[in-house]
Parts: structure tokens; sequence; C-alpha cells
């Protein structure tokens, strides 16, 4: 599994040996329903036990808000921040053209079905590296051809998440990338 090398599993394993029997058979059972109990949500395409997913259905939510990330795991994170109250829509991937990974591979096309609906914001919440630069600056480019075709559109607002130092860091060890980002990306105090 990623992740876990062989002196992880033999731990592991170890753990599992020393469980009590019925402890084991429900982590037997819960290990055999993972793939059966879950779902993809038809909206935004995020991993849940139902569908539509519970934040997709929870009304006190912004839903003319959309976070769009790369994977199920990107809506876990910004969760725990508690500052996002918006929807998601997770891409399951990246365009990656060296691993033959295009925008027809990933969820895009169902993401610009969704703006069809009132949607103020888009926030691109992409990895800040080649791969997740190249699908936020193809899925704008994608949003701004809508909008320019589509008059309601035109009052899209696209975001992407700023950059810059991370909390603890210091600058001396920042790479003239993150600097330059830190300071374009820099609010009043």
């Amino acid at each position: 599994m990623p992740g876990i090398g062989p002196k992880t599993a033999q731990r592991l394993t170890f753990y599992l040996l020393h469980l009590p029997q019925r402890e084991l058979d429900q982590f037997a059972e819960a290990l055999v329903d993972l793939k059966k109990k879950t779902k993809i949500c038809s909206i935004c395409k995020n991993v849940d036990e139902v569908d539509p997913c519970l934040i997709c259905q929870d009304q006190s939510r912004d839903h003319s808000k959309i976070c769009v990330v790369e994977q199920p795991l990107d809506v876990l994170a910004i969760e725990k921040s508690g500052k996002y109250k918006g929807v998601y829509h997770v891409l399951h991937g990246r365009i990656d053209p060296l691993n033959n990974i295009g925008p027809d591979e990933i969820f895009i096309s169902q993401l610009l079905e969704r703006i069809k609906a009132p949607v103020r914001e888009i926030i691109l919440a992409t990895n800040p590296d080649m791969e997740g630069e190249a699908t936020a600056m193809f899925i704008a480019k994608k949003l701004r051809q809508l909008g320019t075709e589509d008059g309601k559109l035109k009052t899209l607002r696209i975001t992407r998440l700023a950059y810059g130092l991370p909390i603890g860091a210091s600058v001396e060890y920042a790479d003239e990338r993150t600097l330059a980002e830190a300071l374009e990306g820099r609010k009043e105090y």
C-alpha cells in the first residue's frame, strides 16, 4: 500500500494479530464493505456513502461557490480548516500529458455543466505544481470561453488559492518562486 513500507507493514500485522477476534472480524467486514458502500457523488464527484454526498445535501452551505480540487483527500484537508462553507468539485486527477491523462480523463466536463446553475465563484484549488497549474489554467480558459458564449456567466469570478510562505517557515530558506508569490499575494495587516 502507498506510504507503508516493510517495517510499518510488519508492525500493523503484529498489531492485528493481538486484536480480539471480534474486532478483527469487524475490521475485515469494514474492508469488504469499503467498495460496496462507497459512492461517487453525482453532483460534485466526492466520495461518500450516500449520493448526493452530505456536503452537496447541506443547504446551509453556499452552493454559489465551488472549490475545485484534484482528489477527495483535498476536500478533507480544506474541511479541516473550518473556513470554507461552499461546495466542491473533485476532478479525480489532473492534466498530466506525460502519463496520458488529458482533460477527458478527469471530471472537467461535469464541472462545466455545473456552472450553468447560479454559481458566482469557482475557486481553483489544484496543487501548485506543473500539472496542477496546467489543470487550473485549462479550467479557467474553458470557463472564460463559456462566459463569452453565455452572458449569464460573465459575472463568474474565477479565483486561485493564494501561494506564499507556510506558517513557521523561514524567509531565508524559501525559493524565489515562493517568495515572489508571497509578495504578490500579500494583504493588508
